[in-house]
């Protein structure tokens, strides 16, 4: 086999394997609990199971239609209009995507150019910056304020340049499980009034909030709805992550451009599940339910762990909880995360992973999407740790 030539030069000279495959990997290793990578141990609605072996038995197995099939997109389109009073035309402004990471990257390839900013906030899901980084543009890096992981938007408005080109925002947001206020939508609004800056907006633990907390969708926002493109998953809705499937909603305009992209990097997303999405989302039940689903697996989770030594702040949304074990050790977290695992058999992801330049507050996140038995096995293990 020849040898690669000498001018190979990575486009991603940083990146490796990501912290998630690692710690999961470490998991398996060494049999521990794995409360690291944010996907549900239990099982989906059988009725979705069904409606999928109906669609696959029926037929339903070539390619779809580049954009999703239209009745999936006009179900979408009277759920945003039913939830957030924003219409989209189903036909050009909503697109069926192989999950939220790809419909993220197709926004960001679509639009993005060589030399433009994009602001993205830290600690950030790990996929912004590298698409950001691939597309030759410059990932622009605003902390959120710790303990309670707050936007300052005095310091946005002073890294805002003519060369901004896109602002990326996540709300309910991984991995800190807070959630925007209509004050940031607000905020964000005033920036971006008198110029052209397109909001990306991933959205996809829409359903997955607590707390009395309103889902501060960008569609509920007139001015920044028509810059945006906002970003939502089945995978996290349905539990049913490996799927990957999700869709994008936007202004034509934009849709145009993500479409013009999205035909050449995937063209169309699995057929006889969308057939079976169009149908199981008649019932807003199958959604709408999910936030007091999870609120109480974030208390169950919460009650477990009572009487450790980690300080809580729970979780407003997503299915993520931190907890702060500065109480119990200096380490870093890496450092933590990878000692739990291998002495007391629970796993988790530590915080740090997801600024661009490390900031190790001795934060750690686990992800309670799982089964009492679980969650009651990782909280005995929990409260031992000291």
């Amino acid at each position: 086999m020849p040898a690669y030539p000498n001018s190979l030069r990575s486009k991603l000279p940083r990146v490796g394997t990501n912290i998630f495959s690692k710690m999961s990997a470490l998991s398996n290793e060494v049999g521990a609990i794995n409360l690291s990578q944010g996907f549900p141990d239990f099982k989906l609605d059988q009725h979705l199971i069904d409606l999928v072996n109906h669609y696959m038995s029926s037929g339903v197995n070539q390619y779809a239609p580049m954009p999703g099939i239209l009745r999936l997109r006009e179900v979408l389109a009277a759920k945003i209009e039913s939830l957030y009073t924003a219409k989209y035309n189903p036909e050009t402004e909503i697109t069926i995507t192989a999950g939220g990471t790809q419909a993220i990257y197709t926004a960001i390839t679509a639009l993005i150019d060589e030399g433009d900013e994009v602001i993205i906030f830290t600690p950030a899901y790990d996929c912004y910056a590298p698409a950001v980084t691939l597309n030759g543009g410059k990932p622009i890096y605003v902390q959120l304020k710790f303990p309670h992981y707050t936007i300052d938007w005095e310091e946005v408005k002073k890294v805002v340049s003519r060369r901004t080109k896109m602002i990326i925002i996540n709300t309910p947001h991984n991995p800190t499980g807070t959630v925007l206020s209509a004050h940031d939508l607000e905020q964000l609004d005033k920036i971006t009034r008198d110029n052209d800056i397109i909001i990306l907006s991933d959205e996809v633990y829409e359903h997955i909030i607590f707390d009395g907390y309103e889902h501060q969708s960008i569609a509920r926002y007139p001015h920044l709805a028509k810059r945006s493109l906002m970003v939502y998953s089945f995978g996290k809705t349905f539990h049913a992550t490996g799927w990957k499937m999700g869709f994008i909603a936007g202004p034509a305009k934009l849709m145009n451009e993500f479409r013009k992209v999205h035909q050449f990097q995937v063209f169309s997303v699995n057929h006889p599940i969308q057939h079976a999405l169009a149908d199981y989302l008649q019932n807003p039940e199958t959604y709408m339910h999910l936030g007091a689903v999870y609120e109480h697996k974030r208390n169950y989770f919460l009650e477990q762990i009572k009487g450790s030594k980690f300080k809580v702040t729970p979780s407003a949304g997503t299915y993520f909880q931190l907890l702060d074990y500065s109480s119990i050790s200096d380490e870093k977290d890496v450092d933590f995360a990878v000692r739990i695992t291998k002495e007391y058999g629970v796993s988790a992801i530590p915080v740090s992973v997801f600024y661009h330049n490390p900031i190790d507050n001795k934060v750690l996140r686990f992800c309670f999407a799982k089964q009492e038995d679980t969650l009651a096995k990782a909280g005995e293990i929990l409260k031992s740790i000291n």
